[in-house]
């Protein structure tokens, strides 16, 4: 078994790839870096997709040339409108897996004006119990002055902030203090949005969560609520909010059963179009 990304040295993944081409390598563990056209396999069997809705078209052409008689398995827990409309229509094989893990409760969400004062006792509340916190805030400009601006709010909290144009190791390093425990509150862009598991963190704030899509909100949502702990999740939002936006928290903020990603996605698919099957839109009505 190797893994394969652009956390590791050329070096690692030159070896990699090597031993992936001569066989060497029964699986192969990667991120999109698995799609370049360096990486050769010897004799694929099987492609399992994770988080199959972060993938453009191109990227699934990509799979498909790999090898044409492999079994293909995709999992997501938002399917994009496109990829819900092919399996719906028949055009593709569909599994639900609705029992969710033992001891989990839904995670109770609320659509909430930005207020200080709310979120000053939303992160009492958690480092009260022990736990951790997920702060969004979806741009980079500005993200250091916010984490400033909640650090006087939570004083007693460690903070940290985390986004893609942080150099790889640092942010690596951050992601690996805030798993462990070391820090309190986490600032960050979207980066959070998948592939992190910490059943100590269980609340979240999504700072203009009218600007995000429902699978988004819905993903990030899933950060918290991992373990046995009430989670909350508040959607931060300015007074005036376009009613589209608005259609999208509604639908949100209504469905906070376990294993609701299904439901979100078809009223994603109702809202958004389910795009084009034969070209490249993976959302919007074709006319």
């Amino acid at each position: 078994m190797r893994v394969l990304s652009r956390f590791q040295t050329a070096k690692e993944q030159q070896e990699a790839l090597a031993l992936v081409k001569e066989k060497k390598v029964d699986i192969l563990i990667g991120t999109h870096r698995l799609l370049s056209p360096d990486v050769h396999f010897a004799d694929l069997g099987l492609i399992v997709v994770d988080e199959e809705h972060r993938f453009g078209v191109k990227h699934k052409e990509r799979l498909k040339q790999l090898k044409l008689e492999t079994d293909v398995v995709t999992l997501t827990a938002t399917p994009i409108p496109r990829t819900l409309h092919l399996s719906l229509a028949g055009l593709r094989d569909m599994t639900l897996m609705q029992t969710a893990p033992r001891d989990r409760s839904p995670v109770l969400t609320f659509v909430e004006p930005m207020d200080d004062a709310l979120i000053e006792e939303g992160i009492a509340r958690e480092l009260d119990r022990g736990g951790q916190v997920f702060f969004v805030h979806n741009r980079i400009e500005t993200i250091e002055a916010m984490a400033d601006h909640l650090r006087r709010l939570a004083p007693r909290a460690t903070f940290a902030v985390a986004h893609g144009q942080m150099k790889e190791r640092d942010l690596e390093d951050v992601m690996h203090k805030f798993v462990s425990g070391d820090i309190d509150v986490l600032v960050s862009t979207l980066i959070v949005e998948s592939g992190l598991d910490v059943p100590n963190a269980n609340t979240m704030f999504i700072n203009r969560a009218d600007h995000l899509g429902l699978a988004q909100l819905y993903q990030l949502r899933g950060r918290v609520g991992r373990s046995h702990r009430r989670a909350y999740c508040y959607l931060l939002v300015p007074d005036s909010v376009d009613p589209e936006a608005e259609r999208r928290l509604q639908v949100l903020e209504h469905h906070t059963e376990l294993g609701a990603g299904y439901k979100i996605a078809l009223k994603d698919m109702e809202m958004r179009g389910a795009g084009n099957l034969l070209g490249a839109e993976q959302s919007g009505y074709v006319h």
